[in-house]
Formats: structure tokens, sequence, C-alpha cells
């Protein structure tokens, strides 16, 4: 018998979610809900294994082996702990709550239970980036210097999106905050950052930037740069470049990187270019959800983001917000122990 796995919010991501699943061969069927009963049938209609439920009490009801959260951000934390307070395991997308003290919140009442939960940072499972973490983790690129992760999204989502979306840091950066943790390894101290507004008022009216640059300085002395923006007409253009003391790799370099090189007499890259994150990471995508399934099973997992690793991520996504309206450096530390933190 193969897995019945629940999924909540039938959305962009979700909806794709179901798509990935239901292609899996340990997957045998689906229970999925949505707060929008279109978006059940919607779902229902194009995958014969799935099943529609009228709410996330349902689906966990349903006899699931695991559930996929995939619901607004504002749900995460509840359906995280429902979930284990039932024994299902559990694979939450990014973030665990709006703020690092609500997600500290949720890790102290969950961390102990003993039932799995992964939050879903998908860049781990990028072919290219799995290879440059074994490439730090082997000592091949002697010590790390400077490592270097970019998002430009080729449009932004709509400012409805924008206006919970808890700011660039907390939902966009966050792939290359947890990116860059996973693959120089060690804890984030110290972040400072920047950005500007030159697109959509909106954005300002949300107290949030269309533009923005992390600096990230590392317990071991290395030092990361994030480079994030909501314009990028070009493409979806997502890279990662791990820099050491003797060697240098890079991730994200392929024939549809959304960039024209102007070096005479070479036309790398000469693909088409990357639409969207989900043409982008489509195989990652494939690659962590297939690991949660085995998790499901009870194997272990190696490359999962766990809910301490995310909460890490939610700390210094914290720390660069009050960074860029305070204008300083602001050591992690100071955002954990901080009561506005929650």
């Amino acid at each position: 018998m193969g897995l019945k796995i629940g999924v909540v919010g039938l959305g962009r991501i979700g909806a794709f979610h179901v798509g990935t699943l239901s292609a899996l061969d340990a997957v045998d069927e689906l229970s999925v809900t949505d707060v929008v009963p279109v978006a059940i049938d919607s779902v229902t209609g194009r995958y014969p294994d799935a099943r529609g439920c009228a709410d996330a009490d349902a689906v966990l009801a349903s006899g699931v082996d695991g559930l996929v959260i995939a619901s607004a951000t504002a749900t995460h934390a509840a359906l995280i702990e429902q979930s284990v307070a039932a024994g299902i395991p559990v694979f939450c997308e990014k973030p665990i709550a709006m703020s690092s003290g609500e997600s500290a919140a949720v890790v102290d009442r969950c961390g102990g239970s003993g039932v799995p939960v992964a939050i879903g940072y998908n860049r781990r499972f990028d072919p290219a980036v799995s290879a440059a973490r074994a490439a730090v983790v082997s000592g091949e690129l002697g010590f790390i210097t400077t490592a270097r992760s970019t998002t430009l999204d080729p449009a932004p989502p709509p400012m409805s999106y924008i206006a919970g979306s808890g700011g660039i840091f907390r939902d966009c950066a966050v792939h290359d905050f947890d990116t860059l943790r996973w693959v120089v390894g060690g804890d984030v101290v110290e972040v400072y950052a920047t950005g500007a507004n030159q697109g959509d008022p909106g954005f300002t009216a949300h107290d949030d930037v269309d533009s923005a640059t992390v600096i990230l300085t590392f317990a071991s002395g290395a030092m990361g740069v994030v480079s994030a923006t909501r314009y990028n007409g070009r493409g979806y253009d997502c890279r990662l470049e791990v820099h050491g003391s003797t060697d240098s790799v890079v991730a994200g370099w392929d024939p549809g990187t959304p960039v024209r090189n102007l070096d005479p007499g070479c036309a790398f890259p000469d693909g088409s270019p990357h639409g969207f994150f989900m043409d982008r990471f489509a195989q990652a995508y494939r690659r962590e959800l297939g690991e949660f399934c085995d998790l499901v099973g009870g194997a272990a997992s190696s490359s999962l983001c766990t809910m301490n690793d995310a909460l890490a991520v939610a700390l210094i996504a914290d720390a660069a917000t009050v960074s860029l309206h305070e204008k300083r450096p602001v050591r992690i530390d100071e955002i954990a122990e901080s009561p506005s933190a929650g």
C-alpha cells in the first residue's frame, strides 16, 4: 500500500504540490482542501487520486499518513500543531509563522513530540546547490570566504499578497538565508540590510522595499551576500556562488539563466530564460516532496529543513527587517532575546 497524503491550501504552490505528489510512486491517494471551494473542484478535476475535503479537520480525519501545508502563512502554526497532536508528520511551506517569536513558540511546543516536521525550503534539493554543499562539507574549497545567493523575480506579486507577506526578507530572501546557512554551515551572528523602492508605490505603503541587499556574517568569519528584487524583466534569476580559499563553485549558471552575456564571442547562456520559480525548481520540488514521503515512511532525512533551521532563518529575516528600518547592523542574539520578536 502506498501513502495517503493530505494537502491543505490549493493556491498556486499547493496545486503545484498536488501535481507533484500525484506523480510520485510512493503516493496512492490525496485528501485536499482549500477555503475556496472552486480550488478544490479544480484540483480534484485534474487529479483522479485527489479527494476533496470540507476543511483541514476533515483532511486529518481522513486517515492521512502525512500532511502538506500550503495555506496562508497565518494558518501555518495552528495547522502544524494540530497535525503534530494527531501524530501525523508535517511538511509545511515556509515560514513556520509570521515572526521568529511565534516560530520559536511552535518549536517549543512541537519540538519534543517525536513527530517529524519539515519546512519547505526547496533549494536544498536543487542538484547544483546540493553539490555545492557537498563541496563545502568535503573541505575541497578550503575555508569559505564569501557566498552569494541571488533571487531576482521577474515581476512583483499582487499588492494584496505583499500586504500580508511580512516583507521581502520574510517572504523572498528567506530562501537565500536558508541556502547560505545550509551550504556554508554554521550560524549567522550579524545582519546588515539595505533596500530601495523604484517600482510600485504600494511597496512603500506596506513598509516594504522592492529591491534589497543583505550582508550576513557567519560565526566562522565567512560572509554571505544576498541580492533580491521584485523587478527582473529578463526572467527568474536564482544563483549561488561559493568562494573558498582553494576553489570556488557556482550553482544556477545554466542555459536558462536570464542574463545577456556581453563578452565578445561568448554566447552562453543561450537558452530560453527561466520564467519563474516553478519551472526553475521543478526537479527540486520533486526531490523535496519525495524525501518527505520517505520520511513519512520511516526513513531518515539528511536535507529537509528542520523546525530549528527554519527558526534560525526567521531570526535572520527579522534581523534584516530591523536593520533595514534602523539602518544599522543587527546581531542575531539581539533579535532572539527581544520580546518584540513575537
